[in-house]
């Protein structure tokens, strides 16, 4: 057998090709980042990262983790990502419901409701989205009345010019005792998964439907048992209720949370809605016959047959929309929630760090990126269509 020689192999060269592009992009760093160096030093300014332990000495209107004034620069700009990553995370939840929705509604048979759907396309997407979010901060959320004269909806659920408040919930004493059961109940779910991926590997079947209610059951069993030894629940109901001035209990959504959950929401929801419009309609229309001719309702059609291939086109679009979500949060500066990008520049004006500050920003925002680009590429691998 002829042996090919290693410049003549296609691998090798490709690996080599790969290689030489890595390093090229290495010098090519090295150099900026020597340029960068040199031009600073001769204007007598150093890079470096020591400012982040100083005291911050300014105060943070909204916080999800811990923070007082006295705590260091590093610790603003965490509260600064934590609050990005909360609007990010359930934005992406809540855009994706509401684009599904509208979706599917563009496609109703009924001429009211796909006109609406229509509209709202139309209008939210040929408009700004930092003029959406100072309609719904300016003109919306901070024209409500005094928390006094509220605004009472079901749940309860309580609108004012101070934000939103709803039911929640509150640890009791009995939190750490249930620690053990909550995480055994979440290990279940991933033992299930994997006992059902080996039987699928190994028997190349999927198991049967209703071995999936094990999801539901067993974490509902690994509960039960932590009631019948601890009494007292985990979590206690906390209503919202007026006392003096201000409501106590409950959840309170602060007015330019609001605002920016709900502006990214709408605006996102509307590209979504035409890519789930279009996923469905990329459909055969002989797909829809079939689930008739075999007696499915449209409901069912739509569950089993229609969504399902619709995903294969609606995944990859649907993720470029989360990452724009999630970048588009910066425009929180515009009604004062104080996100990574708001903190950063109060931290730059503070400091004067500009470089080093925009690289954190920039490198939070690529990890922010890269992750949700992770998760949905995993999850659009499992539902593309494999040929064989």
């Amino acid at each position: 057998m002829q042996i090919t020689a290693f410049w003549r192999n296609v691998r090798f060269l490709q690996a080599l090709g790969q290689v030489v592009f890595v390093l090229m992009l290495a010098l090519a760093a090295g150099f900026l980042y020597a340029n960068v160096s040199t031009n600073l030093a001769r204007q007598g300014l150093t890079v470096g990262y020591d400012f982040l332990t100083n005291p911050a000495s300014f105060d943070i209107g909204e916080s999800y983790i811990s923070y007082e004034a006295s705590n260091s620069y590093g610790r603003a700009i965490l509260v600064g990502l934590v609050n990005t990553l909360v609007v990010s995370a359930l934005g992406i939840v809540l855009t994706t419901f509401v684009g599904v929705i509208a979706g599917i509604a563009r496609l109703s048979s009924n001429w009211l409701i796909s006109r609406i759907a229509a509209a709202y396309v139309g209008v939210i997407r040929n408009t700004p989205l930092i003029i959406q979010l100072m309609f719904w901060y300016f003109g919306i959320i901070l024209q409500l009345p005094a928390v006094k004269e509220a605004v009472a909806l079901p749940g309860p659920i309580f609108l004012t010019r101070r934000g939103l408040y709803l039911p929640g919930f509150e640890a009791t004493p009995a939190f750490d005792a249930w620690k053990i059961y909550i995480w055994v109940a979440l290990a279940s779910l991933i033992v299930i998964w994997l006992i059902f991926r080996w039987i699928q590997n190994r028997y190349d079947l999927p198991p049967p439907l209703w071995w999936y209610s094990a999801y539901l059951f067993l974490p509902i069993l690994i509960l039960w048992v932590g009631f019948m030894l601890q009494p007292e629940p985990p979590l206690k109901e906390m209503i919202p209720e007026l006392a003096g001035l201000n409501f106590r209990g409950g959840l309170r959504l602060t007015p330019e949370f609001a605002a920016l959950l709900f502006g990214l929401v709408v605006y996102t929801g509307s590209f979504i809605a035409e890519i789930v419009r279009a996923g469905i309609q990329a459909i055969s229309r002989g797909q829809v016959e079939a689930a008739r001719s075999l007696g499915l309702t449209t409901a069912q059609t739509l569950r089993l047959i229609i969504f399902p291939q619709a995903l294969r086109v609606i995944i990859p679009p649907m993720t470029s929309q989360y990452l724009n979500l999630a970048k588009n949060s910066s425009l929180a500066i515009a009604i004062g929630y104080p996100d990574l990008f708001s903190i950063a520049n109060t931290v730059i004006n503070q400091t004067g760090a500009v470089i080093e500050v925009i690289v954190i920003i920039m490198l939070s925002y690529l990890s922010m990126s890269l992750f949700t680009s992770l998760l949905m590429n995993i999850y659009n691998s499992r539902v593309r269509l494999v040929e064989r």
